[in-house]
């Protein structure tokens, strides 16, 4: 028998180490304290996937789609006025193909401050990917961003955090600044492949502080919202509390077309009070947080 024949629970050591030191969490990067003596960070960020997550499976069920647009008609206008409202910088992960779909939505942002970072092409999975289809999307979902934006994105988060073995080497190739696509620590880390340093700032996710986990709905797949805001304002209320204490950085996931609706953004309306009610804190991009984090930490 082959080693390529061999299932995971024959694999010699020297194989699975492979594995798993890949890409790995290196040097945390976690600062004294952050911008103008602040205790802790706060990083929002909304992923503006709209009509991409279906279009990527074909583009058969038109009321997904509309879903998704609802997230362009009102969930970004909601969400815009809201962070306008208590001058909040934050940062919009964009898949090409919604760029392209409303390229006055980018612009917008940019305008009033935010960032809009890399979030593939028409939110495909890359682990499904050959590499060489995976770096071409990646670096034409750039030169989209950059010719609508009129600014060249400095991250990614890949979509559905599907990270595959190719990606760390595409996004160091690109020169990114930092990925947050990966659950390994709560502070920025550098990331490590193959043991070695890349440079490239992990700014960690954790499905916990993700409004998909608790209010997507699925008709086919099953799924069903199954926590009531209220209960997801405690949760993230208890993860700001954590990172508060910790000084370290408070990370949102959210999606215009989950949170944007009328009852979810009081959520987040009551999420950013409480964080506001507390001394000390900074509301940044994801950019900005992780160049804070790479220089002082």
């Amino acid at each position: 028998m082959s080693d390529t024949d061999l299932k995971p629970w024959q694999w010699p050591e020297e194989r699975w180490r492979g594995v798993v030191d890949g890409v790995r969490a290196g040097k945390t990067l976690k600062p004294a304290s952050w911008k103008d003596g602040a205790r802790c960070a706060v990083a929002f960020s909304f992923d503006s996937d709209h009509e991409t997550g279906e279009l990527r499976d074909g583009g058969r069920s038109i009321g997904v789609m509309a879903q998704g647009q609802y997230g362009a008609r009102q969930g970004v206008p909601r969400i815009r006025a809201l962070l306008d409202r208590h001058g909040i910088k934050a940062t919009f992960f964009v898949p090409a193909v919604s760029a392209m779909l409303y390229p006055d939505e980018q612009r917008s942002h940019v305008v009033e401050g935010h960032e809009v970072a890399l979030h593939g092409w028409i939110h495909e999975r890359n682990t499904l990917l050959e590499a060489a289809d995976e770096r071409d999307l990646q670096f034409r979902a750039a030169d989209v961003l950059e010719t609508i934006t009129g600014m060249r994105p400095v991250g990614i988060r890949t979509p559905s955090w599907d990270f595959s073995p190719n990606t760390l080497a595409i996004t160091r190739e690109m020169g990114l600044l930092y990925d947050s696509s990966l659950m390994a620590d709560v502070d920025c880390y550098e990331l490590l492949m193959g043991g070695e340093p890349t440079g490239v700032v992990e700014l960690p996710v954790e499905w916990i502080r993700d409004d998909a986990a608790y209010l997507l709905m699925d008709r086919w797949a099953g799924l069903r919202p199954h926590i009531a805001p209220s209960d997801i304002l405690d949760i993230f209320k208890r993860e700001f509390d954590g990172a508060y204490r910790e000084g370290g950085i408070f990370q949102v996931t959210m999606h215009p077309d989950i949170i944007g609706h009328r009852s979810r953004m009081w959520l987040l309306e009551e999420l950013v009070d409480y964080i506001r009610g507390h001394e000390g804190v900074w509301f940044a991009t994801h950019a900005d947080v992780v160049r804070h984090a790479r220089t002082a930490g």
